[in-house]
């Protein structure tokens, strides 16, 4: 028995939730979303909270319990309060500017690279090292962080590039680094 999927999910004041056909539409004050739901899975909507159960208990259903629910939940925080990830560029002379609504990276490339963004995500540039990715789709919003990460990703040795922010990067040595010969210990 999922635990998650048993949950029941309260739908906040001035957020419509409606299910018909396999499909379930969230509209609230930043936007609507919808999402496709499997045959598995039936979701039903009683006294302002969503129930989702699944139909049987094969191995695909139960797996599919969960997602949907945590799915819908996303659905719902994501009309209400939005989604954002953060990201900062690390290194001397990397930069980012915003040309319209336009992202352009210089990140040691002989060219500047653009982003454009995709409908329901806006860009938003703090100085000219921070990024903040915003929109209501969850999944959206993640992929287009991870899309901009993806332009110059962390270096191993430096830790030059785009990583979201607070993320930890694990330095490798360098060739000075190495037991032995830095220690001064050669045969």
């Amino acid at each position: 028995m999922s635990r998650i999927g048993t949950k029941p999910i309260e739908i906040p004041e001035k957020v419509t939730v409606k299910s018909k056909d396999g499909l379930v539409e969230v509209i609230g004050p930043l936007g609507s979303l919808k999402q496709e739901i499997q045959p598995e899975i039936k979701v039903e909507i009683k006294d302002l909270k969503v129930v989702v159960k699944r139909i049987g208990d094969s191995k695909r259903a139960k797996s599919l319990h969960g997602l949907t629910r945590s799915l819908i939940a996303n659905m719902i925080l994501g009309v209400t309060k939005g989604w954002e990830k953060s990201l900062e560029i690390q290194g001397t002379g990397y930069r980012v500017k915003l040309e319209g609504d336009t992202l352009v990276f210089s990140v040691g490339f002989s060219h500047p690279v653009e982003i454009k963004p995709v409908a329901g995500i806006k860009f938003e540039v703090k100085g000219e090292r921070e990024i903040k990715v915003s929109g209501i789709d969850k999944v959206l919003v993640g992929n287009i962080a991870a899309k901009i990460r993806k332009i110059k990703k962390p270096d191993a040795y430096k830790g030059k590039g785009i990583r979201y922010q607070g993320e930890k990067i694990k330095l490798k040595p360098g060739k000075a680094g190495k037991t032995g010969a830095a220690a001064g210990l050669e045969k």
